[in-house]
């Protein structure tokens, strides 16, 4: 059953449209600016703890031999191109604002295997000088990971 333009059945359903379109828009700029979400575009350390299960990884950092070198996005995020460091960016922020809207973080916070390897390519680009020497003794097999040894540098150091 089509309606006229003109037809009071017609300006009911553009009306609702019209609500149902800026409720949607309205729900997503309150969430968006709520969660401080261009925060998250930035550098600044402080941004991790909105979050609060972040903060003892913020104060560890702060206290730390690395707070005044680097930052969290120094050690977290990809140095190899803009849109690389935005899709991990992007990647992060939605598993970290799942589980904090959720409340499913683990009473442990453990670094997925992803986020594992570029922090370890982040370590080996500050400390290329030494890394390179410790890459001329080894195997072509084996890799160096950095956290092996040194798991608690950069919020425990």
């Amino acid at each position: 059953m089509a309606t006229s333009p003109g037809s009071k059945a017609h300006r009911v359903v553009r009306l609702l449209a019209a609500l149902f379109v800026g409720t949607a828009i309205g729900s997503a700029a309150f969430t968006l600016a709520y969660a401080e979400l261009p925060a998250y575009l930035g550098t600044d350390p402080l941004t991790c703890t909105n979050c609060h299960v972040m903060q003892r990884e913020y104060d560890a950092w702060a206290a730390g031999a690395h707070a005044n070198v680097a930052t969290c996005s120094d050690c977290h995020v990809p140095h190899d191109n803009l849109v690389h460091k935005l899709v991990v960016k992007a990647e992060d922020g939605v598993l970290h604002g799942t589980k904090f809207t959720f409340n499913t973080y683990p009473t442990n916070i453990v670094i997925r295997d992803s986020s594992l390897a570029i922090a370890n390519q982040a370590c080996l680009e500050c400390h290329a000088e030494l890394t390179d020497s410790m890459y001329q003794a080894m195997g072509a097999d084996e890799t160096i990971t950095c956290t092996k040894c040194h798991s608690g540098i950069g919020h425990d150091d």
